[in-house]
């Protein structure tokens, strides 16, 4: 993700060693470069859109996280996908970009603090960095170096990279706390709290303020990647997430469930025998809501910490993995919505359609009435997605990855089939409704939608009878699906978004995560 001499490499590794990364002061900006062809395309269709607030009530804020919308890759404890600011509007738009390494370079999970700086983690094909960034030039302010994965290791080992897009493990989901603090799990099977501060000469460092070792709770002979492991040697810790009474929450790719207690260090797991977790997960003051590749969970915690289950309800998963999806089963961290957080929804993996699938949450709902509806989406052979669904109200909005499979899938002028569409649960709830659908072409973005003004935002991406790999930011009215208007932000696999959300920022800046770093769109009229 940097450009990295020998010397700096060595120098981050003794800094990791001491339990601190080397700051940078902040550099010139090192843009994308674009593919041939950028000229070849529209650089702006549409015309600016009207900043329309969306009414509603946005999801609590949890105690234990930075603000919503600061807070990680789906915006808040909820996993709603929203955020409370208005992003661009179309107005003059313009797309700038930083290049975080020579190869690979894509920042994921991007999050902000107090000041509005950047915290995110970057991938590259040598491995993971946690960077400070600002939010305007995107120059890099410090940054830390995580242990590599196995999949990566195995990866430069067998000159095949296409392990590396599919491990969700090492660091990729992570979350800013309340006290600006980035937590993450690591591959060593540690979950750790990186706080950032400026030093007296004016420079940037990270420092670990807390390192839990799950070495005893999880198997952790990671010294290379399979899929899956076949002896149960290694199991890495997908994602974490704070509960409301402060518990940090752990779920692993082999089905292990656990809590951390950040002021005892207390450990406790259980176990989903023979189901795989590859997603992450949502939490609402009275529960923690978890996917698995069978079923959907609600947990809470005992006075211990273990964590129980309150209720399980299976879906249909499917005979295979479908191109677009990562696993067999659900691609959807769960979305908790509606009045009080009453329900959740998640997508299943059925052969023919996939289906949207909204249940109650409550802990005495009677049998046979937690399903509220089942909804298929697109288009009978061609429906999938990997991303978490928007959800404002008793409102849900879902996009159709299928056909997407890593950086290589979408060359030479290809695209996805495509589709998003709008679900809406009855105010009775009495079952759901299907609003609007439109035809764009998402191939795997995390979308957004903007409250504060009433887009959703896409990262676009048409077929190309000449070839040329373009893609876009591309706005849609959350009301009634229509395309608003798209700003060509690069051409070129580095442009690809290859799973990286998008953030809305609290300057109005939408920013995406691309293969070589991160892109911003900015309306400068």
């Amino acid at each position: 993700m940097s450009r990295r001499t020998p010397g700096r490499a060595l120098a981050l590794a003794l800094a990791l060693a001491a339990g601190t990364a080397a700051a940078t002061h902040p550099a010139s900006a090192d843009p994308i470069p674009k593919a041939p062809g950028h000229r070849l395309v529209d650089a702006y269709a549409g015309a600016p859109a009207a900043a329309r607030p969306l009414p509603g009530t946005p999801p609590p804020q949890h105690p234990y996280l930075a603000p919503n919308g600061r807070s990680g890759m789906h915006a808040d404890g909820w996993g709603s996908a929203t955020s409370p600011w208005s992003g661009p509007l179309g107005a003059r738009p313009r797309a700038d970009s930083e290049r975080m390494a020579p190869l690979g370079g894509e920042c994921a999970t991007v999050t902000f603090d107090r000041a509005g700086r950047i915290v995110t983690v970057c991938g590259t094909f040598t491995g993971f960095l946690v960077k400070l960034l600002d939010p305007r030039s995107l120059a890099t302010l410090a940054e830390y170096e995580l242990p590599q994965r196995p999949s990566t290791v195995e990866a430069i080992t067998r000159l095949d990279f296409s392990r590396i897009f599919k491990d969700t493990s090492g660091g990729a989901y992570a979350y800013l706390d309340h006290e600006d603090r980035l937590v993450l799990a690591d591959s060593r099977q540690h979950i750790v709290r990186l706080a950032h501060r400026q030093r007296a000469d004016g420079g940037w460092e990270f420092t670990v303020t807390d390192d839990w070792d799950l070495g005893e709770w999880v198997p952790h002979d990671c010294a290379t990647w399979a899929d899956p492991y076949p002896d149960g040697s290694c199991d890495p810790v997908t994602s974490v997430m704070p509960d409301w009474q402060g518990r940090i929450w752990w779920v692993t790719r082999q089905g292990r469930v656990g809590t951390v207690d950040p002021a005892t260090g207390t450990i406790r797991s259980v176990r989903l025998n023979g189901e795989e977790i590859q997603n992450s997960f949502s939490v609402a003051a009275d529960g923690v809501s978890i996917v698995s590749d069978h079923a959907l969970y609600e947990f809470t915690a005992a006075a211990d910490g273990t964590p129980a289950v309150v209720w399980r309800q299976t879906y249909d998963r499917g005979t295979g993995t479908k191109p677009g999806s990562v696993n067999q089963g659900s691609g959807t961290t769960p979305d908790i919505f509606g009045d009080g957080g009453r329900y959740v929804a998640i997508t299943d993996n059925a052969d023919d359609r996939m289906h949207v699938l909204v249940y109650r949450r409550g802990a005495d709902v009677p049998a046979g009435r937690r399903l509220v509806c089942e909804v298929p989406v697109f288009a009978p052979g061609a429906s999938t997605t990997d991303n978490s669904l928007i959800s404002w109200g008793d409102s849900l909005v879902v996009e159709n990855n299928y056909g997407y499979e890593n950086v290589s899938s979408l060359t030479f002028g290809r695209s996805v089939v495509g589709g998003v569409t709008r679900i809406d649960v009855r105010p009775d709830g009495s079952g759901c409704e299907t609003v609007w659908e439109s035809g764009e072409r998402s191939p795997s973005v995390v979308p957004k939608l903007s409250t504060g003004n009433g887009l959703i935002y896409l990262y676009t991406k048409d077929p190309n009878g000449l070839g040329v790999d373009a893609w876009y930011l591309t706005a849609v009215d959350f009301r009634t699906g229509r395309t608003r208007w798209k700003q060509l932000v690069g051409t070129g696999v580095g442009y690809d978004n290859n799973w990286a959300p998008i953030t809305v920022g609290p300057d109005g800046t939408a920013y995406i995560g691309v293969f070589n770093g991160l892109a911003a769109v900015r309306d400068d009229g």
